[in-house]
């Protein structure tokens, strides 16, 4: 079938279809030159059907495609999830309910007319898990250009209670300030008296996305969009917001206008503008940006050889591969770290101190928030990631936390505590934790967070954490033995049970198989085994923490729009179900049940690094084994499985998290973190 050639045109008709590229698009070769690589070359901009033919110029060679399916599959076998997500239980049945193993082997059968078409279905399949720690990622096409429309939007309810998409009133703010070089174009592709005028279009109200209700194309990317198990939070991650990350406040697009595939040429929007009663059409361009990462290239050959093939750090690696029993200081840096929604530390210390958190098709971008949106004067405490703020009433302090990691997992710690000691100092009583698209990070950065606030109680020691579990299959089990047996002398590898502890807290000695004997489950009608429960790795704390809690935790409220994922998630859960905090997600559609987080996990990883285990265990020729990569990819998955607190028989995964209040978005408040905290201190605290 022909695919729309517009992400939001035929949309039932375009998301169904696993031919994502238009059979037209085979023609544009014989328009443009022969090579549709080299139309492209050393462009910082392109059209994004420019760059879909040069995507779609590579035939699919059957060697490499069954590589990258085995690769993935023999990879889940280490994702605690597989069959769970086979259908997940109430309240995300209807969210999630990939059978993955099944779709693997239907892509294995099933004919593409090229690479990239391919590359869609399999990155899809993996997104409908709804699990951004499961993801599947091809350096080679995603991200390699972004593509982005000037026109954010925002969703807004106004005086009455009527809810509408809007332009977002700071668009052309954004858009002057990040695409520069391209504003223009934008500027004369209006049509008409509304040339030039790309300004006017901020804050207008949407009425239409090619020709049919807005929320209709918010509820279809949220099909595709995955990362997150409530249809709330996927429904919010197509407008913009915004995040306190480790350069300064930053400014998410949202997926109508940042996409990390260019599978979308224009979109034509129907608009009122502000203060107008006149409605306008308006078609606009999607452009595709080039990735600052990508190796140049001049042709269609050399843009496959160096973008599309294995890299350095695409596969593990034996860490004692030179015989001795000293790990090997140089290893190479891990492809996915790009992927990660968190700033990734040095490998020493993601190793020693672990790490949960979710991978997107699309890096973390430094799109600047507007100055006028930005909170002033961050109060000492604030580093990086962490800012601190004391709002007007002289009693509610803010930490605007981004991420659960920095480059160093103890200046992090050290600054949430002296941040929060700060506030406490001058007077705050109640305390705003605004978490908005914080993707995790340090597992015990998010325990030592809840038990600084609440200090020493049964829920805070001697662990603040969730028991977990980690998949116990044939490969993995053979991993344990050979640990035991010696191959991992220096204590490196995510296996070696000397860095676990039992369900009561007692460590692992150096000779025990924690994974034998495993424990048997059926799980949606599919044998599995699991570890036996590990208890909370963190404890006892390299700092000490105080000997009496910072703040009432009834007294605190999680703010966000729903985007808390991972090591957030593992703090927001402990914190609203163990000690009773408030939960706030603001925007979101009426009627639809606002998550205050989702992908929760219990410890993340990737092939990569399932392969240096796999190596260093000598396992690599085994049968289960997955090969290296021969393609430019990444496989995360979920390595261990976090288990709930209203209900410790089952993960907390799939586990209701209600936001206890859905903030509406106004128009003064959109995107402006300080009205906001200041919004949830008058209502909420």
């Amino acid at each position: 079938m022909v695919a729309s050639r517009n992400f939001f045109a035929a949309l039932s008709a375009f998301f169904a279809s696993a031919a994502f590229v238009a059979a037209d698009d085979a023609n544009v070769l014989d328009v443009r030159a022969a090579d549709p690589c080299a139309a492209i070359a050393g462009k910082t901009w392109a059209a994004p059907r420019d760059v879909r033919a040069c995507f779609a110029h590579f035939p699919v060679d059957p060697a490499i495609k069954a590589n990258t399916i085995e690769v993935v599959n023999k990879t889940l076998a280490f994702h605690t999830s597989v069959n769970y997500q086979k259908r997940a239980p109430a309240p995300f049945t209807a969210d999630v309910h990939e059978d993955v193993l099944a779709d693997l082997a239907r892509i294995s059968h099933s004919w593409y007319p090229n690479e990239f078409d391919l590359h869609v279905d399999l990155s899809r399949t993996l997104k409908r898990l709804n699990d951004g720690h499961c993801v599947y990622i091809n350096q080679c096409f995603d991200s390699l250009f972004l593509t982005y429309l000037p026109t954010p939007l925002v969703f807004l309810t106004d005086a009455a209670g009527h809810q509408s998409v809007h332009i977002a009133p700071e668009a052309f703010d954004v858009a002057t300030a990040e695409f520069k070089d391209e504003v223009q174009f934008w500027q004369d592709a209006l049509p008409g008296s509304l040339k030039g005028q790309l300004a006017s279009l901020s804050g207008a109200k949407v009425l239409a996305i090619n020709g049919l209700n807005p929320l209709i194309a918010v509820d279809e990317n949220a099909k595709i969009t995955g990362s997150f198990q409530g249809l709330g939070t996927r429904q919010n991650s197509f407008f913009a917001s915004y995040n306190s990350a480790s350069t300064g406040w930053t400014y998410l697009l949202g997926n109508f206008a940042q996409q990390s595939l260019p599978l979308n040429d224009d979109a034509t929007l129907t608009i009122q503008r502000v203060n107008s009663s006149r409605i306008e059409t308006i078609t606009l361009p999607y452009r595709s940006r080039i990735s600052s990462s990508a190796v140049k290239w001049t042709d269609a050959k050399s843009f496959h050889q160096n973008n599309c093939v294995a890299i350095d750090g695409t596969n593990g690696e034996d860490l004692y591969a030179d015989g001795s029993s000293e790990k090997r200081r140089a290893v190479f840096e891990n492809p996915a770290n790009k992927f990660r929604q968190a700033p990734i530390p040095d490998p020493s210390v993601a190793r020693k101190h672990h790490l949960n958190v979710i991978l997107d098709s699309a890096p973390q971008q430094n799109v600047v928030l507007p100055p006028e949106l930005v909170p002033k004067d961050p109060l000492a405490g604030s580093s990086g990631v962490a800012q601190f703020h004391l709002l007007d009433d002289g009693m509610t302090g803010v930490l605007a936390l981004g991420s659960f990691s920095a480059a160093s997992f103890d200046l992090l710690s050290q600054s949430l505590l002296t941040g929060l000691q700060n506030l406490k100092k001058q007077g705050a009583t109640q305390l705003v934790v605004d978490v908005s698209n914080n993707g995790g990070g340090f597992i015990c950065v998010a325990h030592w967070l809840h038990r600084i606030i609440v200090g020493p109680k049964s829920t805070t020691e001697p662990q603040a954490g969730l028991d977990t579990e980690a998949r116990a299959g044939p490969l993995a089990q053979l991993i344990v033995k050979k640990i035991i047996a010696g191959a991992d002398p220096s204590g490196e590898l995510l296996y070696n049970p000397i860095n676990w502890k039992s369900a009561n807290n007692t460590p692992f000695p150096e000779n025990f198989d924690w994974l034998d004997p495993a424990v048997k489950k059926v799980i949606n009608g599919r044998q599995d085994a699991f570890s036996q429960r590990l208890g909370d790795e963190c404890q006892p704390f390299g700092d000490t923490p105080p000997a009496e809690g910072l703040f009432d935790p009834k007294k605190v409220a999680i703010v966000s729009n729903g985007r808390c994922a991972s090591s957030c998630s593992l703090f927001s859960i402990t914190m609203a179900k163990e000690e009773g905090s408030k939960t706030v997600v603001y925007g979101g559609r009426k009627g639809v049940q606002q998550q205050y987080c989702g992908t929760v996990g219990g410890q993340s990883t990737d092939f990569s690094t399932i392969d240096t285990e796999v190596k260093t265990a000598q396992l690599k020729n085994h049968t289960l084994a997955p090969p290296d990569f021969v393609t430019n990819s990444v496989q995360g998955i979920t390595w261990r499985l976090g288990f709930g607190i209203d209900d410790p028989a089952q993960p907390e995964e799939w586990q209701d998290h209600p936001a206890d209040v859905n903030l509406p978005l106004t128009a003064d408040i959109v995107n402006n973190p300080i009205a906001i905290w200041t919004q949830v201190a008058k209502t909420v605290l």
